[in-house]
């Protein structure tokens, strides 16, 4: 039985293939894909700067949900018929990270839907140990979003977000704003600094307070609020150097500053006020067992708000089309691509 696949062929382009789906061996799962959000590494992808990594003809996406088809020999606990998402993390459980059970920063570690092919498809094999079930009654729709909200899990968890602490995060796109609604979660009174118009009126309508930089002192503005202290935790997630230069400036003393974006090039650093406030800086990369068990619950539970960060679907054999509308699209939030008409 052949069934639809798509494939990044570079130069910001997709194929559209009929193929033949992988059957899952021993200790592999097959989904129907339902749904498979555009994220930031795709949109990397899709502008090239990631050939050497992917080819060019690789099958990407990741932020998924679906229904299992069928499982392969040795596989328990799941079934055809479940609804599921994919933690596409395959460690190697050797490495020195592996051995200190930091299985997701594996030293060798493939990342489903950029070393392998991933989740732009109808059908997809993974190995079973990435699998997470889903609670009756979540729309697979707004499922497509656990991946992103456990990388902000992830983010927020490793900067130790507790009640009342003063948070800001520097960059207000999809990972930003899932990071700002986390931390508020977890008791967080935050703040979004972003330049785009439109994600600024986002946040203030999810009840975020928002600043633009362009327009005001951000570090003064928290300063004024928060009796000359500063902000506890600081998240950096605009992968710039004005976003850099801010994060130390508004630190509080002892403040926690967690790294969340690529930087392409290396930024300066205002050492300095490491050593005088006494600053921690965090490392913070994709997400742990647990991060993808709290978004799951975030989500089921409507602490996310799905329906304002969705702001586009389209279907599979309109990818290219998806790829090319929402790059530098200032209004889009996440797209979605509908992979398969599955309940």
């Amino acid at each position: 039985m052949e069934t639809t696949a798509t494939f990044y062929t570079g130069n910001k382009s997709f194929s559209v293939e009929q193929t033949t789906p992988t059957r899952p061996g021993p200790g592999d799962v097959q989904i129907d894909v339902a749904y498979c959000g555009i994220c930031g590494t795709d949109l990397h992808v899709y502008l090239g700067h990631m050939d050497k990594r992917v080819g060019d003809h690789r099958t990407i996406g990741h932020e998924m949900s679906g229904i299992v088809s069928e499982v392969g020999a040795d596989v328990v606990d799941i079934a055809p018929g479940d609804r599921v998402v994919v933690r596409p993390l395959d460690p190697c459980g050797k490495c020195p990270a592996c051995r200190r059970g930091h299985q997701h920063i594996c030293q060798n570690l493939k990342f489903l839907g950029l070393d392998t092919d991933g989740a732009f498809q109808q059908k997809w094999t993974v190995p079973a140990h990435t699998i997470h079930k889903l609670p009756d009654g979540l729309p697979l729709e707004h499922a497509a979003l656990i991946e992103p909200v456990a990388v902000a899990c992830h983010d927020v968890r490793r900067g130790r977000v507790a009640e009342g602490d003063d948070v800001l995060v520097i960059g207000g796109g999809p990972i930003g704003m899932l990071i700002a609604m986390v931390a508020s979660r977890a008791g967080g009174n935050v703040t979004v600094s972003e330049i785009n118009s439109h994600r600024l009126d986002m946040a203030d309508k999810l009840g975020f307070r928002a600043l633009n930089p362009k327009d005001v002192d951000v570090a003064a503005a928290i300063n004024d609020t928060t009796g000359d202290k500063g902000a506890d935790i600081i998240f950096e997630v605009s992968g710039s150097q004005a976003g850099v230069d801010l994060m130390t400036a508004v630190a509080a003393t002892r403040a926690r500053i967690v790294m969340v974006a690529i930087h392409a090039a290396k930024a300066e650093v205002d050492l300095f006020q490491f050593f005088w406030r006494e600053i921690e800086m965090i490392g913070a990369r994709v997400y742990e067992p647990e991060d993808y068990e709290e978004a799951i619950r975030l989500v089921a539970s409507g602490a996310i708000d799905a329906e304002t960060l969705i702001t586009d679907v389209q279907s599979l054999d309109r990818i290219g089309n998806a790829f090319a509308e929402l790059s530098g699209n200032p209004k889009a939030m996440k797209t979605l691509i509908k992979c398969n008409e599955v309940a």
